[in-house]
């Protein structure tokens, strides 16, 4: 029996070997994907499992607890969560807690018969080009203040950030044919600068290229970037890569290591979250 991070990682191989880069997908939208039971949204490797579609989601004997059954013929879809588990310590016999990865098999509402919407959806409205990239500048600027991360903006033909000075380093924008590059790097390299030991202390020395540490943090810029993206409405062909060596690097990373994935996009979310100035949420799926 394949454990959850297999079944996961499994669900998004499938996707990128049809030739679909998942987190290159306008996941979130107008209502992201949410609770049916709290109205809260999902994660981002949620949003990613549930393919873009927005909306509320609800178990099988959530549907039959509220007089409502799921239609004939409707697949499931998956949706993960940790689960707090307390074990005794081998060493020391002492109690801890652990996490454990769960998942649940959810419908959206309109897969369902007898059961309505709890949550009024925004409008959605056409992105305002202009509007977007001026809401990517506030983001930018709040973090750097925030944050205390130094932006340096030149003349060059790379993008980095180097954690020994707390600086990401850019391209001038005028350098980008398309302003969606620009900023889908800007994010890029700020979901990098999260992992600094003063933030989320994620970036450690032996992240070197080719590393499984190294892989995680670049699928976590990677997932970073698109999300803040998509929320903004900037994500385009233009900002990201979809062509055959991105894919099969990517299949190659995640089947040789099928935690990857999970551990990525958990920090992913924290990393946006940090960016955004949100607060850090879990998933909890009331069943």
């Amino acid at each position: 029996m394949k454990d959850t991070y297999t079944l996961v990682t499994d669900r998004i191989i499938a996707e990128l070997e049809s030739g679909t880069v998942p987190w290159h997908k306008p996941w979130t939208c107008a209502q992201p994907a949410i609770s049916h039971t709290t109205g809260k949204a999902y994660s981002l490797l949620n949003q990613l499992l549930l393919g873009g579609r927005g909306g509320e989601y609800l178990t099988f004997q959530q549907a039959q607890k509220e007089g409502g059954r799921v239609k004939k013929g409707e697949k499931s879809s998956m949706v993960v969560f940790w689960k707090w588990l307390t074990v005794e310590d081998e060493d020391t016999g002492e109690e801890k807690s652990v996490p454990f990865l769960r998942y649940f098999s959810v419908f959206h509402v309109d897969q369902c018969e007898g059961i309505s919407p709890r949550f009024r959806a925004s409008e959605d409205l056409p992105v305002d080009p202009a509007a977007a990239n001026d809401a990517a500048e506030d983001i930018i600027t709040d973090y750097l203040h925030r944050s205390g991360v130094h932006l340096i903006s030149r003349e060059s033909s790379e993008a980095f950030y180097r954690p020994a000075t707390d600086t990401v380093v850019l391209p001038l924008r005028q350098q980008f044919s398309e302003t969606a590059e620009y900023y889908s790097t800007a994010f890029h390299e700020l979901t990098h600068s999260t992992g600094h030991p003063s933030r989320l202390n994620r970036l450690t020395e032996t992240a070197r290229f080719g590393s499984a540490p190294y892989s995680r943090e670049e699928l976590c810029a990677e997932l970073g970037a698109s999300f803040i993206l998509n929320t903004l409405g900037l994500e385009t062909p233009a900002s990201f890569r979809n062509n055959a060596a991105y894919i099969e690097h990517w299949l190659t990373v995640l089947k040789e290591d099928k935690r990857l994935l999970v551990s990525a996009a958990g920090q992913a979310d924290k990393a946006v979250q940090l960016i955004l100035g949100e607060e850090d949420t879990d998933d909890v799926h009331e069943g």
